[in-house]
């Protein structure tokens, strides 16, 4: 982008995240002249993306003279759509401009894993049933945001490998520019989560943090001075597929002794099989209700996982030194993670320094979690993409 079109975007950011601001707030924010913010702003009205709101009035406020006129995101001017990915369901929930919800469905899934191609007709027949519900027609969406677990470069919307994809390497961008009528971006699950838990849950006012992801695979977003890190590929942050025992374990990505292949939800029920010979578990809170009732083969899995969990946490202590750990995912699958005997056991593991601990919070928000992190990734795309818009109208 030139400067002209790099002021706007940190413009509209600053609004977006301030919800609404002043220009003259937006200036000392961004640290700019009130003049180049005024026309940054005129520019971005002009657009449709942003709107004039009143603020504080004279009475409200104490002070004299007419009340403070704010910016906001303009919430009528785009449609977006955030997906998550799952084993059996996509989960849609499409948001206005400013990510206020305006419906949420799920979308059945009749195969876990299915071609590139395939993949892209059930994102399209997913959004076009989740508008349709809500009374829209697929042509008012802006955006559909993608979150997909496996290793990503979100830049190129290229695929090296997901359990979702029967697939490798798969270069999605002609795909879904050739299935569907508006862009599409995809990345990886974990960092939308993180994007979330930045912008709505446990991340907010911190700049370094960590979000571990546990539910069929095992995920990591981080966040380094307040940005997402993802590394040079799109795959730096491949926390369940880091060794934590040599030739161990069958993981889903094909290696061995991967920590997934003991902490995620495929591991638990595949080692309760083992474990429980005489009832197999049918969820992983089955198998904790077991432990709980004294079952010694169910109690075995659970404390294997949390060790091995343990050991990958205290590495990620060591390596990155954050504020603090986030531990995301359903209650019935992380429970036994976050227990006082996994703490203590990574207290143990991390080298020592006259310094407290990052703390390691629990966080159950279900679905709900990845699907505001799509939203969320999804308005700052579309936000790039206007932006680039208005430059080449300008033209």
């Amino acid at each position: 982008m030139d400067q002209r079109n790099v002021t706007r975007l940190r413009v509209l950011e600053q609004i977006r995240t301030s919800g609404a601001i002043s220009r003259i707030d937006i200036a000392a924010a961004l640290n700019t002249s009130p003049a180049t913010v005024t026309t940054a702003t005129a520019d971005l009205m002009s657009a449709g993306l942003i709107r004039e709101t009143a603020g504080d009035s004279p009475a409200d406020s104490g002070k004299r003279g007419r009340p403070r006129v704010l910016l906001e995101l303009d919430p009528t001017s785009q449609v977006i759509a955030g997906l998550k990915i799952a084993r059996d369901m996509i989960l849609v929930m499409l948001v206005d401009f400013k990510g206020n919800e305006i419906k949420q469905s799920q979308y059945m899934l009749q195969d876990p894993r299915m071609p590139a191609d395939t993949f892209v007709q059930e994102i399209r027949k997913a959004v076009e049933e989740t508008c349709h519900q809500a009374d829209l027609s697929l042509s008012d969406v802006s955006g559909i945001s993608i979150g997909l677990a496996g290793m990503i470069d979100a830049e190129r919307n290229f695929v090296y490998w997901s359990s979702s994809i029967t697939e490798n390497n798969v270069d999605f961008r002609p795909k879904l520019e050739a299935g569907l009528p508006c862009p599409a971006f995809i990345e990886n699950d974990a960092n939308l989560v993180a994007k979330a838990e930045q912008l709505f849950g446990l991340g907010r006012g911190h700049r370094n943090f960590l979000v571990v992801t546990i539910e069929h695979g095992v995920g990591l977003g981080i966040i380094l001075n307040g940005k997402l890190h993802r590394g040079e590929r799109g795959c730096g942050a491949e926390f369940g597929h880091t060794k934590v025992q040599l030739d161990g374990a069958l993981c889903q990505c094909g290696q061995r002794g991967c920590l997934e292949a003991y902490v995620s939800e495929y591991a638990l029920m595949r080692e309760a099989v083992i474990a429980m010979q005489d009832s197999s578990p049918k969820s992983v809170s089955d198998i904790q209700k077991r432990a709980d009732d004294g079952d010694i083969g169910a109690k075995s899995v659970l404390e294997r996982a949390s060790r091995m969990f343990g050991m990958g946490v205290s590495n990620l202590i060591n390596l990155f030194d954050p504020e603090q750990i986030i531990v995301s995912g359903a209650k019935e699958n992380i429970g036994h993670l976050c227990s006082d005997e996994v703490l203590e056991r990574i207290k143990s593991n991390v080298v020592k320094v006259d310094a407290p601990l990052p703390e390691i919070k629990p966080h159950d928000w279900g679905d709900l979690m990845w699907a505001k992190g799509a939203t969320a990734y999804g308005i700052e795309q579309v936000s790039i993409l206007k932006v680039k818009e208005m430059a080449s109208h300008a033209s």
